[in-house]
């Protein structure tokens, strides 16, 4: 009885959380060159963007348009590989000027002693680095053979400080679901505290790869794992906000699945398109920070992020579980629209069904 109120005062809050629509979190692609090339990129980035970077001033024209700020709000740098940009403490100096807290994603490629000085410097608060695995694993993934090394170091580095809530990301598939445990303890050896775990959704260059997909049974193991160690104080691991995994809300995550891509996180796109999460389809776009003024277009548009019944369509039609769910993670709308690209809850349910007549 606990738990139905607990889900009914979640629904209830999150109906009110869309309705003010915050805006919590700023994604600005501010590059989409690349040191590396990655084989699950959804963006199909590289070091020869046919996009240049978009300039500081124009962005921070557009972060200017914001009225009513979220004392939570955060700029995040993300790409392409942000460190590639030599003038990221520029801006995040003119954002810490503005009150507002920024961050970084990136692959920890360039992120050594200097660049960390200089990026604490310039008031960077938080970051995040991917780690996808062991040595092959990830060196695979990330397809360079020095990758895993010249990681692990930035992670060492980035550890060490206490004065940036620091996180690791890493993308599950077939080719390290099998290190987990030993990937937690490198990660704990690292001094490494939160770790967050996605899969790969069959986006941009992972679409033909069929390895970066997990099975039904290998994604039920991940979300086992998590649970697992949900309640050890060694390191806090949790499950992405990807989508909604039925039985397990309760088991992999700080709270239930919520996805707040356009109700409370926005992106500015590298040709200055107005979004949410960058990994979703571009078709989303809700306008141009060159004709629109940001703000407003958060506040007046945004109706396909906001009201998703559109997505009551395919294999979401008949769920049971769409009010929990409402189509899953906004990226997993691709192409035609039509159909989900990834159904979580019922890899899981699969997966279960499978076992138990084996």
């Amino acid at each position: 009885m606990v738990a139905f109120y607990k889900k009914l005062a979640f629904k209830v809050v999150k109906k009110a959380i869309t309705r003010q629509h915050d805006l919590n979190y700023l994604f600005w692609e501010c590059t989409t060159r690349c040191n590396l090339h990655c084989l699950h990129c959804g963006s199909d980035c590289s070091k020869d963007s046919r996009h240049a970077d978009m300039p500081v001033d124009d962005f921070l024209r557009a972060v200017d348009t914001i009225e009513n700020r979220s004392p939570y709000f955060t700029v995040v740098f993300t790409g392409g590989e942000p460190l590639l940009r030599s003038d990221l403490e520029l801006c995040g100096k003119e954002l810490r000027k503005r009150g507002f807290r920024w961050s970084i994603v990136t692959n920890g490629h360039l992120y050594d002693k200097q660049r960390h000085i200089s990026l604490l410097n310039a008031g960077m608060g938080a970051l995040t680095i991917s780690l996808d695995g062991l040595n092959d694993s990830h060196n695979w993934l990330r397809n360079n053979p020095a990758s895993f090394d010249i990681v692990s170091n930035a992670i060492e580095l980035a550890a060490s400080s206490n004065r940036i809530n620091f996180d690791v990301v890493s993308c599950i598939n077939q080719k390290n679901i099998n290190e987990l445990e030993q990937l937690r303890e490198f990660l704990i050896s690292k001094n490494v505290r939160a770790w967050r775990l996605f899969t790969i959704i069959p986006i941009g260059r992972a679409t033909n790869i069929p390895d970066l997909s997990l099975t039904d049974q290998q994604f039920l193991t991940l979300m086992n794992f998590i649970a697992k160690y949900r309640n050890h104080n060694e390191i806090d691991i949790k499950f992405s906000c990807e989508g909604y995994v039925g039985r397990y809300e309760p088991l992999v995550r700080d709270s239930r699945f919520f996805c707040r891509a356009g109700i409370n996180i926005g992106s500015i796109l590298i040709d200055g398109s107005i979004s949410a999460c960058p990994n979703i389809d571009r078709s989303f776009a809700q306008g141009t920070i060159y004709t629109d003024n940001f703000y407003e277009v958060w506040q007046h548009r945004f109706q396909p992020f906001r009201n998703r019944e559109w997505t009551k369509t395919g294999q979401c039609a008949s769920c049971k579980d769409y009010k929990d769910c409402q189509g899953n993670g906004f990226h997993n709308w691709h192409g035609s629209k039509e159909n989900v690209l990834v159904c979580h809850h019922a890899k899981i349910e699969n997966a279960l069904k499978n076992h138990s007549l084996s």
